[in-house]
């Protein structure tokens, strides 16, 4: 495999981190679809089921990773985003040109591949933050996964003040914004989004620095939510509606506090602790006075150091001729496994089901969100879109932290939260089914918090399988997202939405039949969800007490089996 040219920095990861929060708001890009999806039907006359089936490339678009992931260990993270920047401005531009009427008559087919292009964006941007960061930050992998995958949850509300406020509620301007405002963007933050070094030994500040963080995005998301709904509430002077966005922008850029207090009050708030860097390598220097080698797969790429490639074959059975090592084995779950790996393992299929069912049966209720409210008499759903992303973002968030915790304190798998949320869905499709009076922003707020919570398999694929392989593992656990809407959004929801449309003889369905079927089977959908979950913990709990043995990750690969 060819190794990486860009050298991984010595500086402290916590600028990155900034950095990819800026480029974590430009991968939920693919959140802004319901902006734009009422003029797909007004301006190009497209029925309900056309739409959704745009809906659909736009998950395809946006959770087709493979390329991505294995560009990860290939190509710097620069990279990456200049290819997502690229797929940006190509994508939305086409449909820019279509949606502002400058371009006539493109036919469905270049429209629904010009959105996959661009939420494929999507791909390139999340997969080079990601992983970048969880390598840069292995010990609190829960936390910074949670983190940035909470500011893509949150950047629909974004996007939707930017909407609001900046944009006219004007599709064609929003399209032109993602044309050219994104690629901007990550063009100018590109540099910091690099591999660094993990500090040795433990920084005492690190959990005051993660709450500084959690606790910024949190009023971020509020401060979005308030100002979604004055909004739409009153009519805002231009100076107020500038104001606004200037304090929006200024809370995003809170994160660089860090490197800021970093730079201007240095500490040496640091210890040696078992698990650290320092000790490993005093550990691995006295084990090589007594043995040659041990395996060629060490410790260290357990913590995540994986800016060195992996040893050739040709390397190991010369040094296997030589008795240097023992040969070759398979990895164990812990350990580091490649895609063809874990392609055969019963854990990473049953986690991907899981994935598939709970976030499949979510992303419908996302994809037809607008519909839905026009169904239950909500004339303007943009507080419906924001009270979404919002909560979204609060299940992304909280779940990252509530695993983190558990895992260190209790050995808990992460999975046990998925099985947890995805319970909760099903009661939550039991209440759209309803169709209680005002019910539906409670309903909203729940599943949103259940799809947050689903993101927790990004942290658990990494622990089950190792931080080498990461990117193109966790990507192809993504997939979940575009099948499910395939199947249970373009063929069961927009389905019977068109036909109860047809009986009212109407293009646009009103009344609670419109979704009350769809609401019934994924409410069952989600039922067999939990059941896979909870089979999945249960497998996994010994791995967990092994990893996390005396409240800390173990660097020694463990003995947990297949």
């Amino acid at each position: 495999m060819t190794k990486l040219t860009e050298k991984s920095g010595t500086r402290p990861p916590w600028i990155g981190l900034a950095a990819a929060a800026w480029v974590q708001m430009s991968a939920g890009n693919g959140s802004t679809f319901p902006l734009y999806s009422a003029a797909l039907k007004s301006v190009l006359g497209f029925k309900q089921q056309q739409v959704t089936i745009l809906g659909v490339a736009c998950d395809l678009g946006e959770n087709m990773g493979i390329i991505s992931g294995y560009a990860s260990n290939k190509l710097p993270p620069w990279t990456m985003l200049l290819i997502g920047a690229s797929s940006c401005f190509l994508g939305y531009g086409v449909l820019w040109l279509s949606i502002s009427e400058t371009v006539h008559g493109l036919p469905f087919w270049l429209l629904f591949i010009a959105l996959v292009i661009a939420t494929n964006s999507s791909s390139w941007f999340g997969t080079a933050a990601l992983v970048t960061n969880m390598r840069n930050f292995p010990m609190t992998r829960g936390t910074v996964s949670g983190l940035l995958k909470g500011y893509i949850g949150i950047s629909g509300a974004a996007y939707t003040v930017l909407f609001s406020l900046l944009l006219h509620h004007s599709a064609s301007n929003l399209l032109l914004f993602l044309t050219v405002g994104i690629p901007v963007l990550c063009l100018a933050v590109m540099y910091f989004v690099r591999p660094c070094i993990p500090a040795t030994g433990v920084d005492m500040s690190e959990p005051m620095y993660f709450a500084f963080l959690l606790a910024t995005s949190i009023l971020f998301a509020g401060y979005l939510v308030v100002v979604t709904v004055l909004s739409e509430v009153y009519a805002l002077p231009s100076i107020l509606r500038y104001g606004f966005v200037a304090v929006m922008v200024l809370l995003l850029l809170s994160p660089l506090a860090i490197p800021v207090k970093m730079t201007l009050f240095r500490s040496d708030g640091k210890s040696s602790l078992p698990g650290s860097s320092d000790n490993l390598a005093k550990a691995e220097g006295e084990a090589t006075q007594e043995e040659p080698l041990l395996t060629p797969s060490t410790s260290a790429s357990n913590l995540g150091s994986l800016f060195d490639d992996d040893v050739s074959d040709m390397e190991i059975l010369l040094a296997e001729g030589e008795g240097a090592v023992k040969k070759k084995r398979k990895p164990r779950r812990g350990e580091d496994f490649k895609f063809g790996q874990v392609f055969v393992k019963a854990d990473f299929w049953l986690l991907w089901f899981s994935y598939f069912l709970g976030m499949g049966s979510g992303i419908t209720v996302s994809n037809n969100l607008a519909q839905i409210g026009f169904a239950f008499g909500i004339k303007d759903t943009t507080i419906l879109l924001c009270i979404f992303s919002f909560f979204n973002f609060i299940g992304r968030l909280t779940s990252g932290a509530i695993s983190e915790h558990f895992v260190k304190s209790r050995t808990l798998p992460r999975t046990i939260w998925m099985a947890a949320a995805q319970l909760l869905m099903v009661f939550t499709f039991l209440l759209f089914a309803l169709a209680i009076d005002h019910t539906i922003y409670i309903a909203t707020a729940l599943i949103a918090i259940g799809m947050g919570f689903q993101f927790l398999s990004v942290s658990t694929i990494s622990e089950l399988f190792g931080l080498r392989h990461f990117g193109i593992n966790f990507n192809f656990i993504l997939l979940g997202n575009p099948i499910g809407a395939t199947i249970f959004s373009s063929l069961l929801a927009a389905y019977i939405y068109d036909k109860e449309a047809d009986k009212q003889g109407n293009m646009t369905c009103v009344g609670p039949e419109c979704f009350r079927v769809t609401f019934l089977v994924l409410a069952g959908v989600c039922g067999f969800g939990t059941l896979l979950t909870v089979i999945l913990t249960m497998r996994i709990r010994p791995v967990y007490q092994a990893l996390y043995a005396s409240g800390s990750f173990r660097l020694q690969p463990q003995s947990t089996g297949h």
